[in-house]
């Protein structure tokens, strides 16, 4: 039987801010949480990047890891026992790029007790019909969250749903930046070398928001997300029709102080 999507308290974690289960002893504010969203997992491990950066810019910063993760089965090996124990419903969020491997991990996640949704991320430019596939693959009795980037939330979001998908969720927004906003040097190649990775702070805050609305005024099930980056950007969220709302960096500031609205 299909299990309902439902949240208490309609704030959470974005995936990749606090680690693949709950942790009390990180000062972020648990009692207004109603969900947690796991870091990336992705079927076979993934080794960090070789060069791991951080690159700040006028209104936020872009970041690029490489989403490290140990693996799906090995991941499951280590943490359900802590999801299982965890006050809050959890969401793990799967790198979903290979159809079959998604349906694999989405049907694992269906024997986990404390899981409520499994939350389907992308690569960059994967073409809609590959989400479409994992769609059908997919549909069992786990609610599934199909994170997309604001470019996609209206064009692809309502078949994703129609198809069964229960809510769509704003992916992390990307970017490049010169290696030179970096470091001085200059590239030895002649020309900047550059960064990708996803991008964080306040200044993503208004674009994510008119998707939002956008998307609330079809009536698409939307988890809003980017740059919220306070207590009036959450609020805006829901009241721009969001059916919740995910925080990423804004959860490492510390003494951030965010309280759930009511749903």
């Amino acid at each position: 039987m299909k299990r309902d999507l439902y949240f208490s308290k309609p704030l959470m974690n974005a995936a990749g801010s606090l680690g693949f289960a709950p942790d009390t002893r990180v000062e972020v504010p648990w009692d207004s949480f109603g969900a947690f969203v796991t870091n990336p997992l992705s079927m076979r491990p993934r080794q960090p990047a070789a060069k791991p950066e951080v690159i700040e810019y006028p209104g936020g910063f872009l970041l690029h890891t490489g989403l490290p993760n140990p693996g799906f089965h090995a991941g499951l090996r280590k943490y359900t026992s802590r999801w299982d124990k965890s006050d809050l419903p959890v969401i793990v969020h799967l790198m979903a790029d290979r159809p079959e491997e998604t349906q694999h991990m989405v049907q694992a996640l269906e024997m986990q007790e404390n899981v409520m949704a499994a939350e389907l991320g992308f690569a960059p430019l994967l073409a809609d019909d590959i989400l479409l596939l994992t769609l059908e693959m997919c549909l069992g009795e786990l609610p599934l969250i199909f994170s997309l980037p604001v470019e996609q939330v209206l064009s692809l979001g309502p078949r994703l749903i129609q198809g069964g998908a229960q809510a769509i969720s704003l992916a992390a927004s990307r970017g490049a930046l010169p290696i030179s906003s970096l470091t001085p040097n200059p590239s030895p190649k002649g020309r900047e070398e550059l960064v990708t990775g996803r991008l964080y702070g306040p200044s993503l805050f208004p674009r994510a928001l008119e998707t939002v609305y956008s998307a609330a005024r079809i009536g698409l099930p939307i988890i809003g997300a980017g740059g919220v980056w306070s207590q009036e950007n959450a609020e805006a969220m829901l009241s721009a029709g969001a059916l919740g709302m995910q925080v990423d960096a804004a959860l490492w500031n510390p003494g951030t102080t965010f309280s759930a609205p009511a749903p």
